[in-house]
């Protein structure tokens, strides 16, 4: 009897690991590049409120994008001034990485479009050489759209206080781990992934004495953002930091050492990337005509600011937002709630 008792048992840990590694392996990320340059068309799979397929659309797309990259370099070269008295040294180009996850269910294999982010290759016009920049930066995912635009106001929707939902990004989280620690990305990228946003229009940052010669100074923040929370989640820190001749810090998401594994170049590449991008979507912080002090509060009411040569529409942004997020929760969160659910209970790295 007690033998019987043993053997079912034996039996049963192995039915829960078969079904752990089934589940484990459910999940194959497979990895598509596309060039950006001014010839750029947003795919059917790319989220249209990215920060490249935002510009890539409308009458002006193709000045639009001439412009944003144009930007870039200039300011790749300004800060990049070593050996490059004529500020055209260096040349960046950009490549848009879509990750596709396939599921395999009882209905068979589904491919499914859940992170977008930009990796920036340098070109050295002096040597001939190819350098190898940062992988991130830019950050698009349709389940942090359902997360924010669908999930975390359905749950305020009656609510007197703002709250966050019990287990909020965790899903998100171990879906990025999940990546970043797959053999695809470990294939094609040698480093993990910068992510850089703005800062917090609610939080309120203090200049530091500590100043990195790329990055610039070090700012430190009053307390954690929603943001800062939830990329956490995905097993990143944050630091603020604002650039030689930048007007206001960026938050840049590591989960590295942000100062010691990256090279010069790749930090110059992800700040000129991004930096451009902020001062066109968020002019009122990034294209202010006046610097961030000692104590900064960024707000996007600010008035005194310039407008940059490249058409945005921010509210088209927020609606298509909201959109994205009932399509992620259509078409992943739904249908495999499941299988999603099972597999975040037994994740592991």
């Amino acid at each position: 009897m007690k033998a019987n008792i043993q053997e079912d048992l034996r039996n049963e840990k192995q039915d829960i690991e078969n079904a752990q590694n089934t589940i484990k392996n459910d999940f194959v990320f497979t990895l598509k590049s596309t060039c950006l340059d001014e010839n750029y068309h947003p795919s059917s799979k790319t989220r249209l409120t990215t920060n490249f397929a935002n510009l890539a659309r409308g009458a002006n797309r193709q000045q639009n994008l001439r412009n944003a990259l144009n930007m870039i370099n200039n300011r790749f070269n300004a800060l990049a001034h070593l050996d490059n008295p004529k500020g055209d040294r260096y040349h960046v180009e950009l490549e848009i990485l879509t990750v596709t996850m396939s599921i395999d269910d009882k209905s068979g294999t589904s491919d499914l479009p859940m992170i977008e982010v930009l990796k920036t290759n340098i070109f050295d016009h002096k040597t001939g050489q190819q350098i190898e920049g940062v992988a991130g930066n830019n950050y698009s995912s349709y389940v942090r759209d359902y997360d924010f635009s669908i999930l975390l106001i359905e749950y305020n929707k009656n609510r007197s206080t703002f709250s966050i939902p019990e287990n909020f990004g965790d899903l998100h989280g171990k879906l990025y781990k999940c990546f970043v620690n797959s053999a695809t990305y470990k294939e094609n990228f040698k480093l993990s992934p910068i992510i850089c946003l703005s800062v917090s229009s609610n939080k309120t940052y203090t200049r530091t004495e500590y100043e990195h010669p790329v990055l610039g100074f070090e700012y430190l923040q009053n307390e954690y953002s929603l943001t800062d929370e939830y990329f956490s989640k995905m097993g990143l820190k944050v630091r603020f930091f604002m650039p030689p001749n930048s007007l206001a810090p960026m938050a840049f998401y590591h989960s590295g050492d942000l100062l010691a594994d990256y090279t010069d170049l790749g930090l110059i590449s992800s700040i000129s990337t991004m930096e451009t991008f902020q001062k066109i979507y968020r002019p009122e912080i990034y294209n202010a005509n006046s610097v961030a002090g000692k104590i900064y509060q960024p707000s996007l009411k600010h008035e005194d600011y310039s407008l940059t040569r490249v058409d945005y529409d921010r509210e088209e942004r927020s609606r298509l937002a909201v959109e994205q997020g009932k399509y992620a929760e259509a078409h992943f969160i739904k249908p495999y709630k499941n299988v999603l659910e099972q597999w975040s209970a037994n994740f592991t790295l």
